[in-house]
């Protein structure tokens, strides 16, 4: 029997920095390849504003087979789940920052496979986030299904406002020492992680605790490193994944839209969830519902794109939950003779049961999650590779804001794990400043 190929290590640690959050995959695919992370069995720590754990509706299931039309048709709301049913990622620690609540804190075990149907990806969770989307099927419905278990973590700011003599403990406790070529000195590897518990944490509504009684307050670095040591060994491979916008996160569609336009969207796109404790057949019947709903806008807003006479908007007010469609087009007219009926279905469909996350976070509270991060980093594994999104010309990450983000947050990856081979893709990217949909 042959031995399973060793896995191969990097001299220094890669960080692919890209602008749009599904441009990792080609890098993670080519760590694949070259057999520095496994086949099967990927753990990701992800850390972002949204899940970023959507499908790509319509896709045949079979084109994660074919890498090149896999990466055209990802975006940036649905790059991670088509890894998983590739048979990549098994594990996904999703790390949030507190605006962002759209899947249920917690752990998450579900099956993502083939629906025999409709041959497309499609997911068991019975989750609100993958509901509203319509992606539910149960597991006798999926074929060649694979385990993903999904953990998600809430983390909040860490108080930079008290002694610096502390904080500095804490941020020097772990600085790595480096051999001539930059590498982390391999004794100093295995020594025990700093303790991140000691110092004192600000959470949200302002309250702090400090020491060890941190380790019971939901989002302290206490509790979720806690939670992501019983999740990450000692020896795995996996993958760092950062998106800038988990540090300062806007809705850009917000700044497209008035408020009153934005309440009609959410009561046109609105998602009737099921009942607490739903069975098969009431999540099949709210599946078929919000398919049948968001073909309809789809299709609605396509109609309008080609001709928005009033003939055309009076047809589709008159159906069932759409009345207020003539009010809202009325409104896009007054500002625009020709609106952009797409973009406008694309911002409906981040209007479901949660609003998209919006919160621009002032400079001390960018440092105090940046040193929640760090503290999390400080007390897990060195990963693989890092994979960082910007996020920037569609506006998630404030634009003022996103080269100040980096920056500290690479100055972190050096002082935690010594030199990095930084790639910064987006530099030769074509710049497109539309809005993409995330995952609300």
């Amino acid at each position: 029997m042959n031995a399973a190929p060793a896995k191969r290590t990097y001299s220094r640690l890669p960080v692919w920095v890209v602008e749009d959050h599904h441009e990792v995959v080609p890098y993670i695919y080519r760590a694949i390849a070259s057999r520095h992370i496994p086949l099967s069995g990927i753990k990701m720590v992800h850390l972002d504003s949204h899940p970023d754990m959507l499908i790509p509706v319509n896709m045949p299931a079979c084109t994660v087979f074919d890498k090149e039309a896999l990466f055209s048709e990802l975006s940036i709301e649905n790059w991670i789940m088509p890894m998983v049913f590739a048979g990549h990622v098994s594990h996904i620690a999703w790390l949030h920052p507190y605006w962002a609540q759209q899947i249920k804190e917690g752990e998450h075990n579900m099956h993502v496979g083939r629906d025999k149907s409709t041959t497309t990806i499609r997911v068991t969770s019975t989750d609100d986030y993958f509901l509203s989307d319509a992606l539910y099927v149960p597991a006798h419905q999926l074929e060649d299904s694979k385990s993903l278990h999904l953990r998600v973590i809430q983390v909040d700011p860490v108080d930079t406002s008290h002694s610096s003599q502390g904080q500095n403990d804490c941020i020097s406790a772990k600085k790595p020492k480096t051999d001539s070529n930059g590498e982390v000195n391999k004794e100093q590897e295995h020594q025990p992680k700093a303790n991140a518990f000691t110092c004192s944490f600000q959470p949200p509504d302002g309250s702090s605790t400090s020491g060890h009684s941190a380790k019971a307050q939901k989002g302290s670095s206490a509790s979720f490193v806690s939670s992501l040591l019983s999740f990450i060994e000692q020896n795995d491979a996996y993958i760092l994944d950062i998106d800038l916008d988990f540090f300062s996160c806007k809705n850009p569609f917000k700044d497209l839209y008035t408020q009153e336009e934005y309440s009609v969207l959410q009561e046109l796109y609105s998602f009737k969830r099921p009942k607490e404790g739903a069975d098969e057949e009431e999540l099949l019947d709210c599946v078929e519902r919000r398919t049948r709903q968001l073909e309809d806008l789809e299709a609605a807003f396509a109609d309008l794109l080609e001709d928005d006479s009033q003939n055309t908007i009076d047809r589709w007010a008159a159906n069932p939950g759409m009345g207020s469609l003539a009010k809202l087009v009325s409104s896009l007219k007054n500002r625009n003779e020709s609106p952009d009926y797409e973009m406008v279905h694309q911002a409906g469909l981040t209007c479901d049961y949660s609003e998209l996350p919006h919160h621009i976070s002032s400079e001390e509270e960018i440092q105090q999650l940046l040193l929640a991060v760090q503290l999390v980093l400080e007390a897990l594994p060195k990963p693989t590779i890092v994979t960082i999104s910007r996020s920037s010309l569609d506006e998630y990450c404030p634009a003022e804001q996103v080269n100040s983000i980096q920056n500290n947050m690479l100055s972190i990856l050096e002082m935690l794990f010594g030199s990095l081979d930084v790639h910064k893709e987006y530099e030769s990217a074509p710049e497109e400043s539309t809005p993409q949909i995330p995952s609300t």
